[in-house]
């Protein structure tokens, strides 16, 4: 785990109940809908063949992402146990369901958003550690600061960091982290023996499950900004398309961090009700659509590696002028 992390599932993130809280139907619906999809691309990769199989697959390992992501903080039961045991099997191998959480649920500390060891989803780099890092990492980490960089080499960067720091984690005797990793394998040896059975190589649902975090990465590229008013960290992407329903409506990011027990279904119509409050209270951070998003920055960076609000920013990117114009140097990040 990064620097000042530790296991987080507070109400006050969203890791226990839900507004309104009951039995969410529309939840229990996706969760059966994403597995028996994935028994059945299994079951019919002879007849499809391994590219239409890695092609379905992508898209349905990214929707079991977000349901877990919806899980998490506490849907579709009151049961954590249920809830959990909706999302158990790793359909995408690489990330324990309990370390997503864990992890999740502290950058839903909204005062450290951003912050390079507090938040632990945060993509930026503090300048003091920076100088240390060696040359060929620097260039990875300034290659995937675009879009297409973040598609193609994010997942194995979140891979990594996420490895290394469980490890170190392990070897300081972090009980949690144990645990997390004591349930995630037999449920991944369950999925790799149930690909093993069907005529998908394992070489094809390891480029889907790849791929499933590249077509995720489009959603938390530039999901926050460096900006020294926390509420005005998080982004809404109005779009309603395919990339919307694959994320669960978690486009509209600053609503769910203001109202994270929310269920996906539920945000639409919430955002359509408070969207000009959602804005005044993140500071206009908007973009119209996930098209616009990839045509303003599959090739351009949006943000410099290194964290501009930290002392000792190195400058690296030529950031949009909306970003230029948060990183108000009066305030702490």
């Amino acid at each position: 785990m990064k620097k000042g992390l530790s296991p987080a599932s507070d109400a006050c993130a969203g890791g226990t109940a839900s507004e309104g809280h009951r039995i969410e139907w529309p939840t229990i619906g996706l969760v059966l809908f994403t597995h028996g999809g994935w028994a059945a691309i299994l079951a019919g990769a002879g007849w499809l063949g391994p590219l239409p199989s890695l092609l379905l697959l992508v898209p349905l390992l990214a929707l079991h992402s977000s349901l877990q992501h919806e899980v998490l903080h506490g849907h579709p039961f009151r049961s954590a146990r249920l809830n959990e045991g909706c999302v158990f099997l790793p359909l995408g191998l690489w990330l324990p369901y309990r370390r997503f959480r864990d992890t999740h649920l502290a950058h839903h500390r909204d005062p450290a958003l951003t912050d390079p060891y507090d938040d632990p989803e945060s993509n930026f780099v503090h300048p003091a550690d920076w100088a240390g890092l060696p040359a060929p990492w620097k260039v990875v980490l300034r290659m995937q600061n675009t879009l297409l960089g973040r598609m193609a080499f994010g997942p194995a960067v979140s891979a990594f960091r996420l490895w290394r720091d469980d490890l170190r984690a392990m070897a300081r005797e972090d009980g949690a982290v144990f645990l997390a990793w004591a349930l995630h394998l037999p449920g991944l040896a369950l999925v790799l023996w149930a690909v093993s059975l069907s005529a998908l190589p394992l070489w094809a649902y390891g480029a889907a499950a790849y791929g499933s975090v590249s077509v995720l990465k489009i959603r938390t590229f530039l999901e926050h900004r460096a900006h020294h008013l926390p509420r005005a960290r998080s982004v809404v992407i109005e779009d309603r398309g395919l990339l919307a329903f694959l994320f669960l409506n978690n486009n509209l990011h600053a609503l769910h961090h203001a109202r994270p027990r929310l269920p996906w279904y539920a945000l639409p119509a919430a955002y359509d009700a408070e969207r000009e409050a959602t804005l005044v209270r993140n500071g206009g951070y908007r973009y119209r659509s996930y098209a616009e998003v990839i045509g303003t920055h599959l090739l351009r960076a949006k943000d410099p590696v290194t964290h501009p609000l930290r002392e000792g920013f190195v400058p690296d990117a030529d950031p949009s002028p909306g970003t230029l114009a948060a990183w108000d140097r009066t305030g702490a990040a």
